[in-house]
């Protein structure tokens, strides 16, 4: 789906398929609550309001469709999976089209913002060469840099990545893999290792979707830009996101969880 288009009356019946399938299961597992979440997508589809209105009447669940805002939140409450921060920690969610920000504190109120800096966007924009060359990469990392320059100015203790791009280019690295932790030294050996062979090749031999894998390249140079701009030399990786955020606050504020997002942020659980 791009930016502003339907999703069009045969993918409304596709994804309402698949929801009535997963809601269907889901209560044949036992579970008394179902929450379904649309983000940058549903967001950006012309028919969005179709699409909940669909997926409403036949699985007799809403849809949520969440503000860059919430997305961020739930993805901190993950990380932190409920516990109180003690830090300032930035949460990075590195999209194909965009990217999601989430800032808590233990002395500030938890924001959140969303910047149009995505690995499928870079890539399409500068990428020709299958692996890129050191000069589209070096392009790449220059708009990266260009887009972060106004994003909220913030001095971060932990920088936590999430979501496809950060758990794929741990994998591309054994010490990354160990720590699941990248730094600007680790991600010039990363883009050391996309530009050695093709992005099928690299998928093959790492076992990485061959799409994404021809998104790497992209994502390494965001990160390094993240850690540039807000002056963090490590990035932790986390498998944990806006799911398992979505469970803890469904289950810890239920009804009212959307209301709470910027207070569960900071944690709970002492």
């Amino acid at each position: 789906m791009h930016d502003g288009r339907p999703l069009g009356a045969a993918g409304r019946a596709q994804l309402v398929s698949a929801l009535t399938g997963y809601a269907a299961t889901a209560r044949e597992l036992g579970a008394t609550a179902i929450t379904f979440l649309g983000t940058e997508p549903i967001r950006q589809a012309a028919d969005a309001a179709r699409i909940v209105h669909d997926v409403g009447r036949a699985t007799g669940e809403p849809l949520t469709v969440l503000s860059h805002e919430e997305e961020a939140y739930l993805t901190i409450i993950g990380v932190t999976v409920g516990q109180p921060v003690e830090h300032d920690t930035l949460v990075v969610d590195i999209g194909g089209g965009s990217s999601e920000f989430g800032l808590v504190g233990p002395a500030r109120a938890a924001a959140a913002w969303g910047l149009r800096l995505g690995s499928a966007r870079l890539t399409a924009r500068h990428a020709e060469h299958d692996p890129p060359s050191r000069e589209e990469v070096g392009a790449m990392a220059g708009e990266a840099r260009m887009v972060l320059d106004p994003a909220p100015p913030a001095a971060p203790r932990n920088i936590v990545g999430v979501g496809g791009t950060a758990s794929n280019l741990v994998k591309l690295l054994p010490e990354a893999m160990v720590d699941r932790t990248l730094t600007p030294a680790r991600l010039r050996a990363i883009q050391r290792v996309l530009a050695a062979e093709p992005a099928e090749a690299a998928a093959l031999r790492f076992g990485i979707n061959p799409i994404r894998a021809r998104l790497l390249p992209a994502g390494g140079a965001i990160v390094g830009a993240i850690l540039e701009r807000y002056g963090v030399d490590l990035m932790r990786v986390s498998d944990a996101s806006l799911r398992e955020g979505a469970i803890l606050a469904v289950h810890h504020a239920g009804a009212s969880w959307r209301d709470r997002l910027a207070d569960l942020a900071h944690g709970w659980r002492g």
